[in-house]
């Protein structure tokens, strides 16, 4: 059975099955950044790092969205061919 992804960040705890709802809870706030988050407060960060950082995360996403936006490109159906005669 697949577990609601979010609801209202509650877990549900089955048969006293605490390991696996654990394991959900921390899969849940590592998808929405709370971990990064918390790691990044308990310790200073200098500003030159903060901004290595700042600066990291916006070249991965621009990366991240351009290769998305080519894979879906490369999987979607019915395109048309762009080198005819050319299999």
């Amino acid at each position: 059975m697949r577990h609601a992804s979010f609801f209202s960040r509650t877990v549900l705890v089955k048969n006293n099955n605490i390991e696996s709802s654990f394991r959900i809870l921390n899969k849940i706030l590592g998808n929405e950044g709370f971990l990064d988050q918390w790691r990044r407060t308990r310790y200073y960060e200098k500003p030159t790092q903060v901004r290595r950082r700042i600066n990291y995360e916006r070249c991965k996403s621009i990366y991240d969205e351009d290769m998305n936006r080519k894979i879906h490109f490369l999987m979607r159906k019915n395109r048309i061919d762009p080198f005819p005669g050319c299999h």
